[in-house]
């Protein structure tokens, strides 16, 4: 196993997780990919990155599903020790208005969005913490654009989740940065992902600051910068990968 670790990374199996995925084995990472249900697409990620050289294993997690965050820290512990955790993988429930929403709709999106990201951090902070014998590590949290501007009339449940998630990187960053580990945040803009809606990059394109979507290609190189080296002072931080909107 390459001594640069494990680099865990949920929803890895399409989209911004792919791309990381792809990116961290590139720099050497052992990685570890999760997939919600499409085995067959995270095979075909843990294929490529074999074929260029690199390590990787896929493993099939609902994160927001307690036990099956609970099975992927398992299999992340057979790999080796931890070094990275990117808390990708998340959804938006579907487009609307509140008032139209049913309760497992909020429910999911909560569950995958932010208690998981609240559960697989503390599950990642358990096995890096050098309080608690680890080696230290580096945890990046998806959170998106959402957040701040709210998403009205299309789904502010999921920034309302993702407004979470950038509360947990702030509270947990001062906690444990005295224990080895860097904990930071990525907040994504329009990105060309399958999270949008059909047409709707399209619909918005000419109103974005730089007139494009960006890539899953860009948002993986400032998570990959985050985990870095070179990002050895950097805690704490929301950086928006959002081509100023």
């Amino acid at each position: 196993m390459t001594d640069k670790g494990v680099f865990l990374v949920t929803g890895g199996s399409r989209g911004i997780g792919e791309a990381i995925a792809r990116s961290a084995a590139a720099q050497g990472y052992l990685v570890l990919l999760t997939y919600a249900g499409r085995a067959d697409r995270a095979q075909a990620v843990v294929d490529a990155i074999r074929a260029a050289g690199g390590e990787a294993e896929a493993v099939q997690a609902d994160t927001g599903v307690p036990a099956d965050v609970a099975r992927m820290f398992a299999a992340a512990d057979k790999l080796g020790r931890l070094s990275a955790l990117v808390y990708n993988g998340g959804i938006t429930g579907g487009v609307g208005r509140l008032a139209d929403q049913s309760d497992a709709t909020l429910a999911e999106v909560i569950a995958v969005n932010l208690t998981g990201a609240l559960i697989a951090s503390r599950e990642a902070v358990k096995r890096m913490s050098t309080r608690l014998g680890g080696q230290g590590g580096s945890i990046v949290l998806l959170s998106s654009r959402a957040a701040s501007l709210g998403s009205p009339n299309q789904h502010l449940w999921y920034a309302a989740s993702k407004g979470g998630v950038d509360s947990l990187n702030i509270g947990l960053s001062k906690e444990v940065a005295a224990e080895g580990i860097r904990v930071n945040c990525v907040s994504p803009g329009p990105i060309a992902t399958e999270i949008h809606a059909p047409g709707r990059l399209e619909a918005i394109r000419d109103s974005l600051p730089m007139k494009r979507e960006g890539t899953a290609e860009e948002v993986a190189a400032t998570v990959m910068f985050l985990v870095s080296d070179a990002a050895s002072y950097v805690a704490g931080a929301n950086i928006e990968v959002a081509g100023a909107r």
